[in-house]
């Protein structure tokens, strides 16, 4: 299904009509003639207006019939109802369900209340496996720590292949996972760690969630996958455009907040943000059109929507929450993370909302955000503005026409038939 598309060019027709002249040069309109505009013109508003309006096709496709497309594909849901353990429990922890790895919870929220859910197994396409492995909060810093996901993921796995017989007729291969943390079904945020562990041998035949994604091979999306995007709050976003609208006063050129470090750590022999956000704070720091700060603001979404231009640099991975947060409060990003791959690229015309800005150019920076602000500033905006753009990388916990539980079941619904060959064959 395609949701953004450029206006096709709609071919228009005319009739012209050659009038008989009298020997003087002088038109003759005979009685047929000279009242033919005026039955033509009788006839087609008698067409366009007489015609029912039940009868015509509505000018904006509705959520309900966007979702009968999804079930004319035969696309069928199941979530498997696992102990609480896995899911339910870690929502007494409030920040389970809100913070940048929170897609996990509403993925599964939103499944379950969609029209494409079954309850019944033996019909199902597809499996969802409800496992947060991202709410167990580290005392120290805060941060997810992430090292008993393999383990929580691996006892969900036995679970449901000792008691359905959906996991090991097909060897998870039309089972769902959510993995929405740096590296993704690799399961840990150093890059090293995350490859030499690799993904968990139970996952590798399965379809994974995951906001990691490069164009270069690498181990850590060696599995079947959607790159997904990184959650942010709706309800937040929509609270801030609520009293600083998407077309309002822009006065902050270049925003960026976030970790950056004056001396890059040499942790387990990387560097934050391989060097990138340290260098920006080095060259750009002392220029009063970029407004950058390293501490931490709990309302830095209101800086965000004052912003013309954000920078989404990569941090451990190459994604990050801020390209979200743009996108969703009208700030163009400015992503610094070479090879990276973005969420929905079928459906998003990222080219046509952001800046793409190569690792080695970081010290042009300045040169080439001058250059689109003084050329085509207006319409990146216009097309980043855009209600459906902005609806798109957006989780809701009810889903909506457009967000992003939607754009996963498009794209599940698109593996659906290469699927349904291969078991046909397989069986």
């Amino acid at each position: 299904m395609e949701i953004f598309g450029s206006t096709k060019n709609r071919k228009e027709f005319y009739v012209r009509m050659k009038l008989s002249r009298n020997k003087y040069g002088k038109t003759e309109h005979s009685f047929c003639i000279k009242y033919f505009k005026w039955v033509l013109w009788f006839s087609l508003s008698f067409y366009f207006f007489a015609t029912p309006l039940g009868n015509r096709r509505p000018a904006t496709k509705s959520f309900d019939s966007e979702i009968s497309k999804l079930q004319s594909k035969s696309l069928k849901v199941y979530i498997y109802e696992l102990p609480s353990k896995y899911n339910s429990d870690w929502l007494s922890i409030e920040r389970c369900s809100n913070h940048l790895f929170a897609s996990e919870v509403a993925i599964h929220k939103a499944l379950s209340k969609s029209q494409v859910r079954t309850f019944d197994p033996s019909v199902a396409d597809f499996f969802f496996v409800p496992v947060y492995v991202s709410c167990k909060f580290s005392a120290g810093n805060g941060f997810p720590e992430i090292g008993h996901a393999r383990g929580l993921l691996s006892s969900a796995v036995d679970l449901i292949s000792s008691e359905f017989p959906f996991w090991n007729r097909r060897n998870g291969s039309d089972h769902v996972f959510v993995a929405s943390h740096d590296y993704g079904a690799c399961f840990h945020a150093m890059e090293d760690r995350a490859v030499a562990e690799g993904i968990p041998e139970f996952m590798k035949n399965s379809i994974v969630l995951q906001t990691f994604g490069v164009r270069y091979r690498h181990p850590c999306q060696d599995v079947e996958n959607i790159v997904i995007p990184p959650y942010a709050s709706p309800e937040k976003v929509q609270s801030i455009l609520s009293m600083s609208p998407v077309t309002g006063r822009r006065d902050i050129f270049v925003f960026f907040r976030g970790k950056m470090e004056v001396h890059p750590k040499n942790v387990s022999g990387q560097y934050y943000s391989r060097r990138l956000r340290t260098e920006i704070l080095r060259k750009y720091s002392h220029d009063r059109r970029f407004y950058l700060r390293r501490n931490r603001f709990a309302g830095y979404l209101s800086e965000i929507v004052r912003s013309v231009f954000c920078l989404c640099p990569l941090g451990w991975a190459p994604w990050s929450p801020r390209l979200v947060e743009s996108v969703a409060l009208g700030c163009i990003p400015v992503i610094i993370a070479d090879g990276i791959m973005l969420p929905f690229e079928k459906v998003v015309p990222w080219s046509e909302i952001s800046l793409t800005v190569a690792e080695k150019d970081l010290g042009k920076l300045d040169r080439i955000l001058d250059y689109v602000a003084a050329t085509n500033l207006s319409s990146i905006q216009r097309n980043l503005w855009d209600p459906k753009v902005k609806q798109a990388p957006l989780f809701h916990d009810d889903m909506e026409f457009g967000d992003a539980t939607w754009q996963i079941l498009i794209a599940l619904s698109e593996k659906l038939g290469s699927y349904k060959s291969r078991f046909f064959v397989e069986s």
